[in-house]
């Protein structure tokens, strides 16, 4: 099959992908064999393939944001042919202390997709049947895509943030993850105030319909409940939390982050402000949320990518240049 592979010996920056062929997986039992539709592209991947996070295996597939149709493998519940989409969190153990009380996306011993098993940069992918969910029919394939991850996630996000209906939310970046997010809390009667670098970003945030929107400097022009920051950059966790009222949180959407730099904790902490880190997802999330974006018909304005141009789909989340999420189009 034909894949794009990162090999960490031999990857270049803006190369760091070479389209190869490789051999198509074997099913092990307990698998599904997909035929990949699309597949997004997700700011860890960068993240992967630049290395700040370390290479678990030399050469690997990247790609965590996998809708596919089922053609090997099939069970009852992903019978041939079945359209499903896959997420970062591939796999689990299913024994350690966090997975016996629901919190899966803790697990001591996880797989995550396109990282430590080959993902979805590929005209195939081996997926754990029990970590392959059924797509609601109404959501496409092209739009599902980047629902894997940044919907999912930005989901979490919100969940981990403990927002409540009619809060003042501030999302501090304004990616893919960022601009589904804002759908939900519409739904949920919130009001949303954006800070994001990016005149595009700020564009597309005022056309969603946030209350407010500034730059990155720019303090929203009045306490907020929430936040939640989707930048790797410690700086705007502590902007963030300087704009949360006593009792606020942030909560931090990011797999890897800068460091945080030094703040005044009587001024910017104390009045039990809560900073929390956002760490995978569940099962139950991607279910709880895949429901819920066809509810809201949730369709994100994509820009797609061949397979071949996979490094410019990379190069385009790094710049920020693309047209509303990137995804691989197989």
């Amino acid at each position: 099959m034909k894949a794009a592979v990162f090999d960490a010996q031999s990857a270049q920056p803006g190369r760091w992908l070479a389209v190869e062929d490789v051999p198509q997986p074997q099913v092990p039992a307990g698998h599904v064999l997909l035929k990949v539709i699309a597949c997004g592209v997700c700011r860890t991947d960068l993240h992967i393939v630049e290395q700040d996070l370390k290479p678990i295996h030399p050469r690997i597939i990247p790609g965590h944001q996998i809708v596919g149709e089922v053609v090997e493998g099939a069970v009852a519940e992903l019978p041939l042919g079945a359209r499903v989409g896959v997420t970062w969190l591939g796999g689990v153990d299913g024994d350690c202390w966090f997975c016996r009380r629901r919190m899966e996306n803790l697990c001591d011993h996880p797989l995550f997709t396109g990282y430590s098993v080959d993902g979805g940069y590929a005209e195939y992918a081996l997926v754990r049947a029990d970590f392959a969910h059924p797509l609601p029919a109404t959501l496409g394939d092209l739009q599902a895509a980047p629902l894997l991850c940044a919907g999912i996630i930005g989901f979490r996000s919100l969940r981990v943030a403990g927002v409540e209906p009619g809060e003042r939310v501030g999302l501090f970046g304004f990616g893919s993850s960022a601009s589904v997010a804002i759908h939900v809390l519409h739904s949920w009667g919130g009001e949303v105030y954006v800070v994001t670098r990016g005149e595009s970003h700020r564009i597309a945030a005022e056309a969603l319909g946030a209350a407010w929107v500034g730059d990155e400097n720019a303090v929203p022009p009045t306490e907020l409940d929430r936040a939640i920051t989707f930048a790797p950059s410690g700086k705007v966790v502590v902007h963030a939390l300087s704009t949360l009222r006593k009792g606020g949180v942030v909560a931090i959407n990011a797999i890897h982050l800068d460091g945080i730099p030094a703040f005044d904790y009587d001024k910017l902490l104390w009045g039990e402000r809560q900073i929390r880190s956002v760490a995978n997802v569940t099962r139950q999330d991607a279910r709880d949320f895949l429901a819920l974006a066809a509810e809201l018909n949730i369709r994100p304005a994509i820009q797609t990518f061949s397979l071949d141009e996979a490094n410019r789909a990379l190069e385009a989340v790094k710049q920020e240049t693309a047209n509303g999420p990137a995804v691989i189009v197989i």
